[in-house]
């Protein structure tokens, strides 16, 4: 596991593509660039982050259909798409074809429970079902099969000039492979690695243990995940924010927004007592020592730092040129090449 001085070996960024809604065409070509600079600054991976029903990315992966064809290298993620809004059979198939676009280079994460503001939006979403349905592990575990090929129909054959296939299609080989879960409690944790899928670990953890402190909360998870899967790959998704090349005036925006945001660290929040990691601000000095000290960062050796929503894109600009010149460098990451 890395320690200090260790490096890193993946580091890549999420972004939520917030847009206004009264024209959100501009919002959406804004990620498109990002997500290009990404790639031309040596990002390993650049993710997407689901927003129902918000100005906020809602169909990530028409966007990563659109970024297949703007990119070439960088792995593309969705961090995370919440199963309680999809089918999981039509989800494989959206999956399948721009993974097939992307010429392999797709990172699904996913995760589980109810929709957010269900019992507003439920009869809506499931106007027949909606006291019924089950919004558990069994829903990744169906996604799960559809994309490595599992049978999804008892017929496959020929029907007057109609083809069909007993399986998604299209299927993408080593798709399943690359399948993610977004955990939040030892409970996911564990279960992760049972299933032998990836282990996201984001900025939000359930307060559990006995601990409100979020480092330690979240290494325990990731040391659980661990001992059960030792080849999974694991990635921290942390706010940090460099500002080594930051004007005054993006300095002084920055640090409203963490301050802003800080009232709720280190305090359970809501019924799932939710606990928030501290938004990371500063000099990439300042944020490599932060980070070095981080007991769930020195269990990973790769990052999806999460970019703040609501900011201009030069904001985006500065503080990912920031990343891959300075703070990266700086934990032993190499930006990628070719």
């Amino acid at each position: 596991m890395p320690q200090q001085g260790a490096p890193l070996r993946r580091m890549g960024f999420l972004t939520i593509g917030s847009f206004d809604p009264a024209d959100p065409r501009p919002g959406h070509e804004t990620t498109l660039r990002v997500v290009e600079l990404g790639e031309r600054l040596g990002f390993d991976s650049a993710w997407l982050r689901h927003r129902h029903l918000q100005p906020g990315i809602s169909s990530p992966v028409a966007v990563l259909a659109a970024l297949t064809q703007r990119t070439t290298r960088i792995h593309l993620g969705t961090a995370v798409t919440p199963l309680g809004w999809e089918n999981p059979l039509r989800l494989a198939e959206d999956l399948g074809t721009v993974d097939v676009l992307a010429g392999g280079r797709l990172q699904p994460g996913v995760s589980v429970g109810p929709p957010m503001q269900y019992e507003h939006v439920k009869g809506s979403l499931y106007p027949d079902t909606a006291d019924v349905e089950d919004f558990g592990y069994e829903r990744v575990l169906r996604l799960h099969r559809f994309l490595r090929g599992d049978t999804a129909s008892d017929f496959a054959g020929t029907q007057g000039i109609e083809v069909f296939s007993d399986r998604v299609e299209p299927h993408s080989p080593g798709l399943a492979d690359r399948l993610w879960y977004g955990g939040a409690s030892l409970r996911s944790a564990q279960w992760t690695g049972q299933q032998g899928l990836h282990l996201l670990a984001s900025s939000v953890v359930r307060a559990e243990g006995g601990s409100t402190d979020f480092p330690t909360v979240q290494a325990s998870h990731l040391r659980a995940f661990r001992e059960l899967n030792p080849t999974g790959r694991t990635s921290q998704g942390l706010v940090v924010i460099p500002t080594d090349s930051a004007t005054a005036a993006q300095r002084e925006r920055y640090s409203a927004y963490v301050e802003h945001r800080s009232a709720r660290v280190g305090i359970p929040q809501g019924p799932g007592q939710l606990l928030f990691a501290q938004d990371l601000l500063g000099s990439s000095a300042e944020l490599a020592e932060r980070l070095w000290a981080d007991a769930g960062f020195q269990l990973v050796d790769e990052v999806v730092f999460a970019l703040p929503f609501g900011f201009e894109q030069d904001d985006y600009v500065q503080i990912l040129t920031d990343m891959a010149t300075h703070l990266g460098p700086r934990l032993g990451w190499a930006p990628a090449t070719g």
